[in-house]
């Protein structure tokens, strides 16, 4: 009896519409994964290299940061580069695949 419902026209279309959305929402986080690990990187390279020379000249800061306090540093600005960057990077594309999907409507 499950058969002959989902054999409906109603339901296969449903279960494109679905499917379409699935693959939307896949493709939206991959990018935003790419994106994140790109600007994750490029914090990372942009804070170690300060990091890294402060420690090296100046008194205070071979004094009180350690390895531990450098890599926490480096880590926290490369982490926050990146939930920020995907996060942004999924909403612009959500936005833009909905925009595109109402004038595809009204089409």
């Amino acid at each position: 009896m499950a058969k002959n419902v989902a054999e409906s026209p109603l339901e296969m279309n449903n279960l494109a519409a679905l499917d379409k959305k699935l693959a939307m929402a896949k493709r939206c986080s991959h990018e935003g994964v790419l994106a994140g690990a790109k600007a994750a990187v490029v914090a990372t390279i942009a804070t170690a290299i300060p990091t890294m020379a402060s420690v090296r000249m100046l008194p205070w800061a071979r004094a009180n940061l350690n390895p531990t306090a450098q890599a926490l540093i480096i880590s926290t600005v490369a982490g926050a580069a990146y939930f920020i960057v995907a996060d942004k990077t999924v909403l612009a594309t959500a936005r833009r695949n909905s925009f595109e999907q109402t004038s595809n409507n009204e089409a």
